[in-house]
């Protein structure tokens, strides 16, 4: 309907699947409109409300090859969201003359504070708590948004929320689903990386409701909703010509790593990484 903004759906068996499924539909399907970050001469953005659903984050093959950088970019983007390894690149809120970043993910969901209070709250370790005590619980969940800061501040924090529930399936196996909210999402350049990360995310969770409850914790089913889930204009026609080409003259295998053969060299990659983190 004209001036509604389209509400996809896509699903798929694993992150590399859902991923290229949900490009393709918001590039068919989203609307046209532009964004405050255009150039007078960029095309509108593709966009529109989308909902992935990835049946077994952990299928394989997991990594899709057109992810924005590469493996070793992928390896870092998963320790800055789980590990906080950027975490001094956050700015002095009190300093105006402070350049650097407005947050991370791993501050505002391992360290969420408020303002004028000493309390520190690590949301990640109180879900799991809470989901280890009350495996059904409606009320386990992490937020990023600071009211107060990301109205105003230049670069507002993109994820919003993570919540997560567990179910019990067969055989005493407990299945973790994990819901993440991103109120806007880059789809082609930044959303197999929150993908992936947030799914690292999930796993560590699910390990952690593990060692404090001791029910055995597997994954279930991961959604990534984003209210607008944008193909930037300004670049649509790499995105057709890298992105749809590759589709179009290549197999899923062919376009796509399985993390188990790849995994040894994103480890192996974790010193120089850190190195690299130290001096930046």
């Amino acid at each position: 309907m004209k001036g509604h903004i389209p509400v996809l759906h896509v699903a798929g068996e694993g992150l590399a699947e859902a991923w290229e499924q949900s490009l393709i539909t918001v590039y068919n399907e989203g609307c046209d409109i532009k964004t405050e970050y255009d150039q007078p001469d960029d095309l509108p953005s593709k966009d529109c409300s989308m909902t992935i659903v990835v049946n077994d984050p952990l299928a394989e093959p997991m990594i899709h090859k057109d992810l924005p950088g590469g493996i070793l970019d992928l390896q870092e983007y998963v320790m800055e969201v789980l590990d906080g390894i950027k975490d001094h690149f956050i700015r002095d809120p009190d300093d105006p003359n402070d350049t650097r970043w407005e947050y991370t993910y791993h501050q505002r969901l391992f360290e969420y504070t408020l303002p004028q209070m000493d309390e520190v709250y690590n949301q990640i370790e109180i879900l799991a708590t809470k989901i280890a005590q009350v495996p059904y619980t409606r009320r386990a969940q992490a937020v990023t948004w600071k009211v107060w800061e990301d109205t105003t501040c230049y670069d507002p924090a993109c994820l919003q929320s993570i919540w997560c529930r567990m179910l019990e399936g067969e055989n005493q196996t407990w299945h973790l689903n994990t819901n993440v909210r991103f109120r806007s999402n880059d789809a082609y350049k930044a959303a197999f990386m929150n993908m992936f990360a947030l799914a690292k995310l999930q796993e560590r969770i699910a390990e952690r409701i593990t060692e404090l409850s001791g029910l055995n914790v597997k994954l279930g089913r991961y959604v990534h909703q984003a209210d607008s889930y944008h193909i930037y204009g300004s670049y649509l026609k790499e995105f057709e010509k890298r992105f749809l080409g590759a589709i179009e003259n290549r197999s899923f295998e062919e376009r796509t790593f399985r993390y188990d053969v790849i995994k040894s060299m994103m480890d192996a990659a974790v010193p120089d990484i850190l190195a690299k983190v130290e001096k930046m």
